[in-house]
């Protein structure tokens, strides 16, 4: 992708962030749950378009309160679930509060934040999950805690499947594969090791062909479940998928 080409999706993907903070500012406020959730669909479809990433989406997320979890490969991977999945509330690492206006967009959309390194936090947050879950809404994770190349799946953690299981509420995973016409996993879009998010960013507006498939497989009960064993099967389900391509 020439210098030119990438700069220009890059200036559009600005201009769709001044949007989001316009919407957020003064269209939130009048709103209501469902034309809120249509704004951030709207929204987060037109941060993928800005970067030259198409998006592809196989199933459907499920109606109601429920769990999804979902492996992580790049900070991008909010923008391509919202599109297709607008009412999840998401729960993400502390560290994003200190990102420049990006902060402050996924705060006011109804993110639940956790210090990871923090086991007091965790509980904290799982009775936060628990509560917007018993209240009808959907909440998503990343239980591997981190974001890996895509070529897999990381282990997954079980503290904050403990919400879905204690409130009976089901669990729908999900799947993300990032490929370009010369990579079944694109490197592009890795956001792992020293890379920061202004490297990660150019090199998803730098890439040709970009295209995100979020795949959606079908919900399970989680009621009574052990998590550990809950956990280590939705690991299990989520990179069969991946690896079937």
């Amino acid at each position: 992708m020439s210098a030119p080409r990438a700069a220009w999706r890059l200036l559009r993907a600005l201009l769709q962030l001044l949007k989001g903070v316009a919407i957020v500012a003064l269209k939130f406020p009048s709103l209501d749950a469902a034309g809120r959730h249509r704004e951030i669909q709207r929204w987060s479809a037109g941060v993928l378009k800005a970067l030259g990433v198409a998006l592809v989406v196989e199933g459907h997320p499920r109606a109601g309160a429920g769990l999804v979890v979902a492996n992580h490969v790049s900070w991008l991977d909010i923008a391509a679930l919202h599109a297709c999945c607008p009412q999840a509330r998401f729960v993400s690492k502390a560290d994003v509060l200190g990102w420049p206006v990006v902060g402050w967009l996924v705060r006011s959309v109804g993110t639940l934040f956790i210090e990871r390194a923090s086991k007091r936090d965790a509980l904290r947050v799982v009775h936060q999950m628990a509560e917007a879950l018993q209240a009808g809404q959907c909440v998503a994770v990343f239980p591997e805690g981190t974001t890996s190349d895509g070529q897999g799946v990381l282990p997954f953690h079980a503290n904050l499947l403990h919400a879905a299981i204690t409130t009976a509420t089901p669990i729908q995973p999900a799947v993300l594969r990032y490929a370009d016409p010369l990579h079944a996993v694109s490197p592009a879009a890795e956001f792992v090791g020293n890379t920061t998010l202004l490297q990660s960013v150019w090199n998803i507006v730098s890439a040709r062909g970009l295209t995100v498939r979020v795949r959606w497989l079908p919900s399970q009960a989680s009621a009574h479940a052990d998590r550990r064993a809950l956990a280590a099967a939705l690991q299990q389900q989520v990179e069969q998928a991946l690896q079937r391509g």
